[in-house]
């Protein structure tokens, strides 16, 4: 796939305020997480919340640095996750906007220039624009999922939730 600068630069100005739009939801869920729920798993394959918080956190600001540093790290571990739902939630937020002011500020040429995704995909690389956010929501999901089953606040996302139903504004 190709695109020209100006293209890449519509789809930027698309997905990014998409994405934008999606962090204050993830932070909702990530700050849901009981504290002394973080050791909870779904079954022995799951994740502990904490590593899926982590993951989400991780995985997010790697793919924005990636996109705005025109290459994809082996390994961008930053370690294990802090102890403390607020400091994973303070580090998604911070990071992520961080990382995000990076890709606002590439040019029309680096927002159109191909990655290679380990040698998998070569796409520009605006496109991953669409990867992060569909990470985000997925593994959004699949947290929101733990917090139902740990009988945890699970809050609303696109509508309403058992905990927040959703309510018609009084303007309607």
């Amino acid at each position: 796939m190709e695109l020209s600068g100006e293209q890449a630069k519509g789809l930027a100005m698309f997905l990014i305020p998409s994405i934008e739009g999606e962090i204050p939801t993830t932070k909702k869920i990530l700050a849901a997480v009981p504290q002394d729920k973080l050791s909870y798993k779904l079954g022995d394959k799951g994740r502990t919340v904490q590593d899926l918080m982590w993951h989400i956190v991780q995985s997010d600001i790697w793919f924005a640095e990636g996109i705005a540093a025109g290459e994809f790290a082996q390994s961008d571990s930053k370690g294990a996750a802090p102890g403390t739902v607020a400091e994973i939630v303070s580090a998604y937020e911070s990071e992520l906007t961080a990382a995000l002011g990076k890709v606002k500020a590439m040019t029309p040429a680096q927002l159109a220039k191909p990655i290679s995704f380990f040698s998998i995909m070569n796409f520009p690389a605006v496109t991953y624009l669409q990867f992060l956010n569909n990470h985000m929501i997925h593994h959004r999901g699949q947290l929101s999922a733990y917090l139902r089953s740990m009988n945890a606040h699970v809050p609303s996302i696109y509508g309403g939730s058992a905990d927040e139903p959703f309510q018609m504004p009084a303007t309607a």
